[in-house]
């Protein structure tokens, strides 16, 4: 396995950093969750990726910790 830290980003017009972490809050509890996504790897290598809708929903419905190699 690797890892990889996974960034969402959305601007938000905001009076602080707190109400824009409240806002972006707000937003990933009401809406539909993002399909675009920032990736970068342990090496710092950063990668741009966009979701298929469909496909994100149907990995998103099965259990991927029961998955051997994720072990």
């Amino acid at each position: 396995m690797h890892k990889f830290s996974v960034s969402v980003v959305r601007e938000f017009e905001a009076d602080s950093a707190e109400e824009a972490a409240l806002l972006m809050y707000q937003f990933l509890t009401r809406e539909a969750a993002p399909l675009t996504y920032a990736v970068t790897d342990v090496a710092g290598k950063a990668t741009s990726l966009t979701l298929d809708r469909d496909e994100a929903d149907e990995f998103s419905g099965v259990d991927h910790t029961a998955d051997p190699g994720n072990w």
